[in-house]
């Protein structure tokens, strides 16, 4: 029981280097990180930047739409959240563009 005679001014001073290596700990991996950190954006720097591909040649050109509208649509029953669902499966099914179809009625069939 060596410790239990330590008087308070001798705990402090051990608690205060203590804390102190702690933090000197802490300064220096914040340093290295730092440090690592400018070597790592350095050689990013360094490196040969590839010119920008124009925007033009990127992009695909835009599919034509069909002109016109599909006219007007009733409702029996079907709220339009659903009703633009079965127009939106429909499409895809018969692989064509919505607004090349013309859906006159929708009504739930309920037996």
């Amino acid at each position: 029981m060596l410790l239990s005679n330590i008087s308070l001014g001798d705990a402090g001073l051990v608690a205060g280097l203590g804390y102190a290596v702690v933090f000197f700990g802490l300064v220096l991996l914040m340093l290295v990180v730092l440090l690592v950190g400018k070597c790592f954006t350095a050689s990013e720097k360094r490196k040969p930047v590839a010119e920008p591909v124009p925007a033009e040649s990127v992009q695909a050109p835009a599919p034509k739409e069909a002109p016109g509208t599909a006219g007007e649509l009733k409702l029996y029953n079907v709220d339009p959240k659903t009703a633009a669902m079965l127009m939106a499966i429909t499409a895809n099914k018969l692989q064509k563009p919505i607004n090349e179809l013309r859906f006159v009625s929708i009504k739930e069939v309920t037996e």
